[in-house]
C-alpha cells in the first residue's frame, strides 16, 4: 500500500506504531523522496500538522481492536479530510454504513454519518492476508463532509455524547434511556414536536433527528 501511494508522486506520510515495521518501510524512502515514515501511534498523531495546510486522503488497514478510537481521532480532523479508505472488520463496516431502522444501526453509525458519507466497497477474503485473520474484512470508503449541520466541532462532540446516551440500552425507548438526564415529559413533548413516535427508539432516528431532539431538550 505504501509503495503504491508513493508512486503517485504526492506527499505520503506512513504512520506505523510497530518500530520494526517502520524500520523496514524506511528503505522505500530511498526510491520515493515524497515518502515520510512516521514511527508512532496514529491516535497521538496531529494529522493537521502533517498535512501542513493541504487536504488529506487517508488509507489504511486498521487494527481491528481499536478501529473506533482511530475513526474518532480522524473525525477530529474532518475539516481537512476529503476521503478515508480503510480495511476493517466486516462487522464494524456494516455498522458504519447502516441506515436508521437497520439492525446494525447504532452510535458508531450516527457518528460516522455526522462527519462523512460512508460506502461499503467490497469484502476481502481471509486468504488475502498473511496470516489469515480470525474474522472477515471489508473495504469501506468515507467521503467528507457528512451531514451539513450548522454546528461547530464542540457542538458535534456534545451531540455525540447525547447520542451515546440515547443508545445506552438499544432496545429501550428514548424516553427510558434519557430519564436519568431529562424529565420524561420533556422528552415526550420534544418527540411530539418533531413528529416522532412517543415510543421511538434510538435506532429509528437519523442524524438530523438526533440533532433536533438534542436542541429541543437542551441536553
Amino acid at each position: 500500500m505504501t509503495s503504491h501511494l508513493a508512486e503517485t508522486g504526492m506527499p505520503v506520510y506512513a504512520i506505523e506504531i510497530d518500530s520494526a515495521v517502520a524500520r523496514r518501510l524506511k528503505h522505500l524512502t530511498e526510491d520515493y523522496a515524497n515518502l515520510t515514515i512516521v514511527s508512532g501511534d496514529v491516535l497521538k498523531t496531529d494529522i493537521a500538522n502533517l498535512a501542513s495546510g493541504r487536504r488529506v486522503h487517508v488509507y489504511g488497514n486498521l487494527p481491528y481492536y481499536i478501529t473506533s478510537p482511530i475513526l474518532h481521532h480522524l473525525y477530529r480532523f474532518a475539516d481537512i479530510i476529503d476521503e478515508v479508505h480503510i480495511v476493517i472488520q466486516t462487522e464494524v463496516a456494516e455498522r458504519l454504513v447502516a441506515e436508521p431502522g437497520g439492525r446494525d444501526y447504532g452510535y458508531l453509525s450516527v457518528a460516522t454519518r455526522l462527519y462523512s458519507r460512508p460506502e461499503f466497497i467490497f469484502r476481502i477474503p481471509r486468504g488475502a492476508f498473511l496470516p489469515p485473520p480470525e474474522v472477515s474484512s471489508s473495504l469501506v470508503t468515507l467521503r467528507f463532509p457528512g451531514e451539513r449541520l450548522e454546528m461547530d466541532a464542540e457542538e458535534k462532540e456534545e451531540l455525540l455524547k447525547f447520542v451515546k446516551a440515547c443508545f445506552s440500552q438499544k432496545r429501550k425507548t428514548l424516553v427510558n434511556n434519557l430519564k436519568g438526564r431529562v424529565p420524561r415529559d420533556t422528552v415526550q413533548k420534544a418527540l411530539a414536536a418533531l413528529k416522532l413516535r412517543p415510543d421511538a427508539r434510538a435506532e429509528q432516528l437519523s442524524v438530523r433527528d438526533f440533532a433536533a431532539l438534542c436542541e429541543r431538550i437542551g441536553s
